[in-house]
């Protein structure tokens, strides 16, 4: 069984992680099928960047996410595209809405900063 999960990347006290399709008996940090993203929660807001058409394949073929990744898809509102992906609706319509999403939650990070 294919689960979606965070694989812990970056330097001592400074974890970054990398959404990965991986085998349920795969090791945390050991083997994976594909890389779907990066999360880096220390930054402010949290960086959450996805292929999107690559999740929704994985998940469409069976893939279950785990508790965490959830509550990230949830964030980025990629649950809610994969239900409308499910009911029929074009798949580049999706990818275009997220990246207008990721597009507008940069602006506001760029906007916080300054």
């Amino acid at each position: 069984m294919v689960r979606i999960r965070l694989r812990r990347i970056g330097l001592k006290g400074q974890p970054t992680y990398r959404i990965v399709a991986a085998d349920k008996e795969a090791p945390r940090d050991g083997r994976f099928l594909e890389i779907l993203g990066v999360y880096n929660p220390r930054t402010n807001p949290a960086t959450i960047q996805l292929k999107e058409d690559r999740v929704y394949h994985w998940m469409k073929n069976g893939a279950l996410p785990t508790e965490s990744v959830e509550q990230i898809f949830k964030s980025a509102g990629v649950l809610d595209r994969f239900a409308r992906f499910k009911k029929g609706e074009a798949l580049e319509t999706l990818v275009q809405e997220a990246a207008e999403a990721e597009a507008q939650r940069g602006a506001t990070n760029r906007t916080r900063k300054d």
